[in-house]
């Protein structure tokens, strides 16, 4: 499909600055850039790159100064990232989707399908399975026993969920991804490890992402809970017990010990590792590989194994990095006092 300047503007609230009737039919990065395509610009490192870029329109903040012409149509939003994201959500939405029920896939005679719904081959849908409206199942998704599923759900190929677990409106599964494993449970024994049954289920509130490969456990007794706007990159961990919550995000290769609290719209780097049975408050911000021994309260930036103070923190990686000169420099400083010691003593 194709739009003009004008009635991109219109959609995200934006005025346009060139020629209202330049035509795009794609997206590009700035960077790379072609001729009836759209970018944006919102991080200022790339700033350079609107002056050269061959994309017909991009969209670019309010407050930017040129500082000489370009060749393309702007087009001043309030904010250009939040923009090209209602664009990409827009164009997303406009791709036909699949429908039907694949012969080739497997769904009980207890279980109920909403209306519009997709099943590709070779899913399996297990004895009282509920699903909701318009939702999505490709080829090679396990649902099992007793699972709910809201409307408007994507499960991508080889997503699975485990037996009870409650699934809420338009969630998002990737490839691999798996919800309501056993959690980690065993007590040492003298032969070895007992495994503790778990007994407990895993409820995904509405509009969660999960990411591919990304494991969510079932608890021991009650329910894990991933709230409502989470969005978890690949990779990421959530054992058993844990609370999720609302609209917190996590980079690939986080893991969340088991019975742990974490609070609203929290943002975790990659790779953050953060300890069972401790609270995390709202709105913490975890840099990449902080290791998170005790519990954190709301509405702090932290880095580091245990996490502090971010600007503690780059102060003393600075100071590391400078520990070879300072050795030479105490070093000196011990044969000087030496050999003081020495002439002391001699005079004496």
């Amino acid at each position: 499909m194709e739009f003009s300047a004008k009635q991109i503007a219109e959609l995200v609230g934006g005025t346009v600055e060139g020629n209202a009737e330049a035509k795009i039919n794609t997206f590009c990065k700035i960077e790379e850039g072609r001729e009836g395509a759209i970018s944006f610009l919102s991080n200022p490192k790339y700033t350079h790159y609107l002056y050269d870029t061959k994309s017909s329109v991009v969209l670019v903040n309010a407050d930017l100064k040129l500082e000489r012409p370009v060749t393309a149509t702007l087009i001043r939003v309030a904010n250009a990232y939040e923009s090209v994201a209602k664009l990409l959500q827009l164009y997303e939405s406009m791709k036909p989707k699949k429908s039907g029920l694949d012969p080739l896939a497997f769904i009980s005679p207890t279980a109920k399908l909403g209306a519009g719904c997709y099943v590709g081959a070779f899913a399996y849908i297990g004895e009282g399975v509920e699903i909701g409206e318009g939702c999505q199942i490709y080829p090679n998704v396990y649902i099992g026993d007793g699972v709910k599923l809201g409307t408007g759900c994507i499960l991508y190929p080889n997503a699975c969920i485990y037996h009870g677990c409650r699934i809420g409106n338009h969630v998002i599964m990737h490839s691999g991804s798996v919800v309501g494993a056993d959690g980690f449970g065993f007590a040492p024994s003298a032969e070895g490890y007992d495994k503790i049954p778990q007994i407990g289920i895993v409820t995904i509130e509405d509009n969660v992402e999960i990411g591919a490969n990304t494991c969510i456990d079932r608890s021991t007794m009650g329910s894990t809970y991933v709230r409502k706007g989470v969005k978890l990159d690949n990779l990421v961990q959530i054992a058993h017990n844990t609370d999720i919550g609302a609209n917190t995000v996590m980079s690939s290769q986080v893991g969340v010990a088991g019975s742990t609290k974490v609070g609203e719209w929290c943002m975790f780097g990659g790779q953050v590792g953060i300890s069972g049975h401790i609270t995390i408050g709202d709105k913490v911000f975890l840099g990449a590989q902080s290791g998170v021994p005790s519990s954190v309260e709301s509405n702090q930036k932290l880095i580091g194994t245990p996490p502090q103070n971010q600007v503690s923190f780059f102060k003393q990686v600075a100071l590391m990095r400078r520990l070879p000169e300072m050795q030479k420099t105490i070093l000196q400083l011990q044969k000087e006092i030496e050999e003081l010691k020495k002439t002391i003593n001699t005079n004496e």
